[in-house]
């Protein structure tokens, strides 16, 4: 599987332009062929019984340095494989997809071997036995999102994104590295099975710690509360980077790391709630933001980072949660790709305008696109029966079990980012679709080709069914028990069936408003200066002046007195006079190498006088 997409990066970047012409199909076969593979463990794991469905491969020793010895391993197991086949059905489709959307661009060859690095590296990162080789394919992720990012780097501004990202996701690595850090300081090993086994004996300083350092990583991967800044600006990637990334892969990497840790998690409730909170903080930070973007793909985006927010808050809440918060990263994957190459497919037939105010009455002109959008839009809004209800309002119910304070407050944050989230997604759809036309005399909106209809189709339909499959039929819950365990389903302090009609009635209010305001009532062309809320929430709620102020001016400020510290006190202070003082008396001695043989004689002769001198002074 990690093989495969693997020779296919290797094939296109070594190859050159000799494989422009053949080069992005065979990405795309590379692609297709993981999936098969990890199709047929699917059904060999499946013939087995729970206790067997895990498969340990131990490929060769990595690290032997004293106490530590990693070997490079993979585990495939029901988590690891859940992902394995959302990453290469989702990714495959997107190179599909991106065969038409990037068939004119003169270095295709290149982008469609940073998507095969990409679905390589995420294999890597899921596969791994180990936090080490995750940690591997995590970096594998962060280096190919940083070249999809800014494909395009000819536009500074895209070059700036890629290095944003690059930046803000290595802040969260520290907090991965120092956690294997204390792991091994604690345990003397980094593989999941010792670390599970021996995570209780852990104290709880060192198991805080882990716990806080890992969800660091977690937010930098994905883009939760405080490390968000960057996901806005990934847009400028090329559109199937943006499915790539945002739905399918990258941003789930953090939701993982949470699941697979959750030894760790069990063990220190107080990190546990930290994860919680962080994702409650973040569903309602990106609903916020998103009901201020006109440009649809970072409307989308900050679409995202909430609906990861309501896994992240999942998580946090403890092993109830942990499959609800699986099942929600899955249909978010098909109905959030779904609807980012619907606004590649509205982006190429409106001459790559993302201004949504310049949209408007598309659903005439591109009925697949408008229709396949259309799913997505009730999919995310949790409309019965399409996926987002099954596994969203899972998140919600569960979130409403537990004692004290806490089912009150995530609870109702849940709820109200049900709300908004109808609000800015039904503004979205409205805005794009439906209302009067706005767009410019200089423009034809015009059905994309089927290469990148298909995938959206596929992806529709995933968002119709998907939901229903899993769900009701408790095929993943049953799938997954066996690395989660079997977990009791509290009942929460609200009934559920006041939970679901809060739910759907709030959902209706979000939805109508919107249709209010963007489908009924005239869509200016320019934005409205709009209140003190919206103009943060355009400019991501502060969050980079906010940085600007309190870490990249007091960073360059230490920078700056470092750099004079070591000119001044160390340069021209002990070790400038040191140095000053040894250059001299060097230019004093090359004096004497002159070459003059006569030079050479007086020397020998001094010499000799100070020879004879001592000899008599001895005496």
């Amino acid at each position: 599987m990690i093989a495969l997409p693997l020779l296919g990066a290797a094939v296109l970047l070594i190859g050159g332009k000799a494989t422009n012409s053949w080069g992005p199909m065979f990405a795309t076969i590379m692609s297709w062929a993981a999936f098969a593979v990890g199709l047929g463990v699917i059904f060999q794991m499946s013939g087995r019984g729970e206790e067997e469905r895990a498969l340990s491969v131990q490929l060769w020793e990595w690290v032997a340095a004293g106490d530590l010895s990693v070997n490079v391993g993979l585990l495939l197991d029901p988590l690891s494989m859940v992902f394995v086949m959302l990453i290469t059905f989702v990714g495959s489709l997107i190179h599909v997809y991106s065969l038409g959307y990037m068939e004119h661009d003169p270095d295709k060859r290149r982008f469609f071997a940073y998507l095969n690095l990409f679905v390589a590296a995420m294999l890597i990162l899921v596969l791994g036995d180990s936090y080490l080789v995750l940690f591997v394919g995590w970096e594998g992720v962060g280096l190919a999102s940083y070249l999809l990012i800014g494909f395009w780097n000819w536009n500074p501004a895209y070059a700036t994104a890629a290095n944003k990202a690059f930046v803000v996701n290595r802040i969260g690595d520290l907090g991965l590295i120092t956690a294997m850090s204390v792991m091994f300081a604690s345990i003397g090993a980094l593989d999941y099975a010792t670390v599970n086994e021996n995570a209780a004996s852990m104290s709880q300083g060192a198991l805080l710690a882990v716990g806080l350092l890992l969800l660091l990583g977690a937010c930098g991967k994905s883009a939760q509360f405080p490390l968000q800044s960057w996901l806005g600006d990934a847009m400028a990637g090329p559109t199937p980077v943006s499915a790539l990334i945002h739905a399918a892969t990258m941003v789930t990497a953090g939701v993982y790391l949470i699941a697979r840790s959750q030894a760790i998690y069990i063990e220190t409730p107080d990190a546990r709630v930290v994860v919680a909170v962080v994702g409650a903080i973040t569903l309602v930070y990106g609903a916020i933001v998103g009901c201020a973007k006109d440009d649809i793909k970072k409307a989308l985006a900050a679409s995202t980072m909430s609906q990861i927010g309501y896994m992240m808050l999942a998580v946090g809440l403890g092993p109830i949660g942990y499959t609800f918060a699986i099942f929600h990263l899955v249909t978010h994957g098909f109905f959030k790709a779904g609807m980012f190459l619907g606004a590649g497919s509205v982006m190429h037939g409106m001459n790559n305008r993302v201004d949504m105010r310049r949209y408007g009455g598309l659903s005439r002109a591109m009925k697949i696109t408008w229709i396949t959008f259309m799913m997505g839009w009730l999919a995310i809004l949790g409309v019965p029966p399409f996926a987002g209800f099954w596994s969203k309002d899972k998140i919600i119910e569960t979130a409403f079990v537990g004692e004290g304070w806490q089912p009150w407050v995530f609870g109702f944050t849940a709820l109200i980012g049900a709300g908004i989230t109808a609000f800015y997604m039904s503004r979205l759809f409205f805005m794009t679709f439906q209302g009067k036309a706005r767009w410019e005399d200089d423009q034809h909106p015009h059905e994309s080709p089927l290469s990148m209809t298909v995938p959206m189709m596929i992806l529709a339909v995933g968002s119709i069914s998907l939901g229903f499959i899993l769900g009701p039929t408790g095929i993943l819950e049953s799938w997954l028990e066996p690395v989660f365990g079997h977990v009791e389903h509290d009942e929460p302090v609200l009934a559920i069936p006041v939970i679901v009609t809060l739910t759907l009635v709030l959902v209706f209010l979000g939805a109508a408003l919107a249709y209010f305001m963007y489908w009924k009532s005239e869509v200016p062309t320019e934005a409205p200066e709009g209140s003190a809320l919206t103009k943060a929430a355009r400019r991501d709620l502060l969050q980079d002046d906010f940085n600007e102020v309190f870490l990249r001016k007091p960073g360059e400020g230490m920078v700056t007195m470092l750099v004079a510290t070591d000119r001044d006190l160390i340069e021209g202070g002990m070790v400038g006079k040191t140095t000053g003082s040894l250059a001299g008396l060097s230019d004093l001695l090359r004096r004497t190498q002159n070459g003059f043989v006569r030079s050479y004689a007086m020397t020998m002769l001094a010499g000799i006088v100070v020879i004879l001198g001592a000899v008599w002074v001895m005496q």
